[in-house]
């Protein structure tokens, strides 16, 4: 392990910058902490804490004047390497010839820095799914992840009882613990090793790995939420009929505000168009969510279409049959989509009642 003082973060950046990445990492943007470009440590929010809990969000200042004081906002790498409206065919006709155009080109690779242990396994649980898209394949291999250990788990943050977190054990390139002197480093991989020799560090002295360590463990003992996670798939496939979905549904809005947020969802939606002209037509795929009554249409008939079965659908899905289609958790234990959700519907809190026998009586939706 390494230490840079805070000038050696300063040079981590101006490396990548170097190296022709541009830097995505977390600024605060109309009172909210979201992923965004950045030019180097004097756009991250320096000394901002977040209070979340569910259906609530807010910013204010914190007096330890730490870069990683927070746990994050809404944003997730998600919205970078798997775009929420992408082009991936544009055709243009003249006469009786048609040409296929390229893709735009997604211009440098990208850094993301400051991503928490929660939101690295979430790329790691999207490239089970993703890999396979060109677009996605190609920002993602690309890509330099700088993850932080976090020391300040929100309110709704569950990941310990996920396995996710708050530690980064995978996925990174390089991984920091910020300490009060300046932050404690770890490699990932050889390129991030390359990158870290690059800039000024020394030696990590015992009392700074023992002073990243209780960051850690505090974190671990601070956490928000918990989740009995021991046979969640078995519990969810007993209760398809539990009533305890029309009491769901009664709350919810159906808004997908929960599926946006997610760092995992990837349901997506493909949109043909043509000019009027008919000389040029695109097909966009669009992120979609299958709390919309759209997402439920085929051409035998509409499926789903009450709340209940899909808020069912999206619970089950995530806990449940995710881990029979790809072999993990579709939750990272984030929290996002408690805090995100406008009536403050708390996963947590839902699975808990499910469990508990809570609402087992038989319902026909």
């Amino acid at each position: 392990m390494r230490f840079i003082d805070r000038a050696g973060f300063d040079g981590l950046l101006a490396e990548l910058r170097a190296r022709g990445y541009r830097l995505i990492g977390p600024a605060v943007r109309d009172g909210v902490i979201v992923l965004d470009e950045i030019d180097g440590a004097i756009d991250l929010p320096v000394g901002v804490h977040e209070e979340q809990e569910a259906g609530r969000y807010r910013t204010e200042p914190a007096g330890a004047g730490r870069i990683f004081g927070f746990a994050h906002g809404p944003d997730s790498a998600k919205r970078f390497l798997f775009p929420a409206r992408e082009v991936t065919q544009a055709t243009t006709r003249t006469g009786r010839s048609l040409t296929v155009v390229p893709p735009e080109d997604d211009g440098p690779p990208l850094a993301f820095v400051g991503l928490r242990s929660c939101d690295l396994h979430a790329v790691l649980v999207q490239d089970r799914v993703l890999m396979p898209d060109p677009g996605y394949r190609r920002r993602r291999t690309a890509a330099f992840f700088v993850g932080v250990n976090c020391a300040e788990p929100g309110a709704t943050c569950f990941c310990v009882s996920t396995g996710t977190g708050p530690r980064c054990t995978v996925g990174f390139d390089l991984a920091l613990t910020e300490l009060d002197g300046g932050f404690l480093m770890e490699t990932g991989t050889p390129l991030g090793g390359d990158v870290l020799a690059a800039i000024p560090s020394r030696p990590a002295a015992e009392a700074e790995v023992a002073e990243a360590a209780a960051v850690s463990k505090g974190a671990e003992a601070s956490m928000g939420r918990r989740l009995e996670t021991d046979g969640l798939r078995e519990l969810l496939y007993r209760n398809r009929t539990a009533s305890r979905w029309a009491s769901l549904a009664e709350r919810c809005l159906a808004c997908g505000n929960c599926t946006a947020v997610c760092p995992t969802c990837f349901c997506t939606d493909v949109v043909d168009t043509a000019d009027l002209t008919g000389k040029a037509a695109t097909r966009t795929r669009e992120w979609a969510s299958c709390f919309s009554a759209e997402f439920g249409h085929t051409a035998g008939g509409d499926v789903r279409t009450g709340r209940d079965a899909r808020y069912r659908q999206w619970l089950t899905h995530k806990f449940g049959s995710w881990i029979d289609q790809f072999g993990t958790s579709g939750c990272v234990g984030c929290g996002r989509c408690i805090t995100w959700c406008p009536v403050g519907i708390d996963v947590t809190k839902e699975l808990a009642a499910i469990r508990a026998g809570e609402g087992l009586a038989e319902v026909g939706s």
